[in-house]
């Protein structure tokens, strides 16, 4: 009987989990009407994982009546933000790779088919690529996606695939990339996910040598041009080794 109720218990986690992520910036508040239709699920079946989220002060109720993120997240977010907070030496690296190609830095890892952003230094120029800290990405396309699955498994490459809006077909594409990457030691997508926008990404790999993370910059393609290109994927590849030298996080 444990097996057969399995399945459901994990699609009412899953459940609850996908209408605490209904909210963001943009939505911060929202109300019954509006979470039935964003979720697409029985009024009923909402209203009964609502009561369960309140219950536990995952989610709150405001004056409006709206649901709002409960006070219970705020200990949550104290935990992640320790856990992935970069050591103080790892932000210099970032702020001064910022200055030096005056372009914005992101650290990402991976998350099954999608990457985190887990560190952003801004560049400072007014027009520039901004990624929340926070933010999730699919892997199917980008320069950093390349740098996260130069070691992936077939399995994996296949799944990042069928997310596509290519389909299976894109299996292939994802297959050159890598293989260019490989060839460069560095990768780079113009107007892949964004028109407009660049990148050039380099994997930063654990003491272990597999790649735990990727190191880009992000910026409008005009400014991204092959000599700049070239600088910046130096850069980046002497900013990955000194990363690892004074430590991240998630390395342990």
């Amino acid at each position: 009987m444990a097996a057969e109720a399995e399945p459901a218990g994990m699609r009412t986690v899953q459940r609850a989990i996908d209408i605490l992520g209904l909210l963001d910036e943009s939505r911060p508040a929202l109300s019954i009407r509006e979470i039935v239709a964003a979720s697409g699920l029985p009024k009923t079946t909402v209203l009964r994982l609502l009561g369960t989220l309140r219950l536990n002060g995952l989610l709150w109720v405001d004056e409006h009546g709206r649901h709002i993120a409960g006070p219970a997240l705020l200990r949550w977010a104290r935990l992640a933000e320790q856990a992935w907070r970069l050591p103080p030496a790892a932000a210099v690296i970032l702020r001064e790779l910022a200055a030096e190609h005056r372009e914005t830095v992101h650290l990402y890892v991976r998350r099954d088919i999608r990457r985190v952003c887990i560190a952003q230094e801004e560049g400072p120029q007014s027009l520039r690529q901004v990624v929340r800290v926070g933010d999730e990405l699919p892997l199917w396309a980008g320069g950093v996606s390349r740098a996260l699955l130069l070691d992936a498994p077939e399995a994996l490459l296949r799944r990042v695939a069928e997310s596509s809006p290519y389909g299976a077909a894109h299996l292939d594409t994802l297959r050159a990339w890598i293989e260019e990457a490989w060839t460069l030691g560095y990768a780079t997508s113009h107007g892949e996910r964004e028109e407009g926008l660049s990148a050039v990404a380099v994997p930063v790999r654990g003491r272990a040598g597999a790649v735990t993370a990727a190191l880009s910059f992000g910026g409008p393609s005009t400014r991204f041009t092959d000599e700049r290109i070239r600088r910046f994927a130096d850069g980046l590849t002497a900013a990955a080794r000194e990363l690892v030298r004074v430590g991240l996080p998630f390395e342990g």
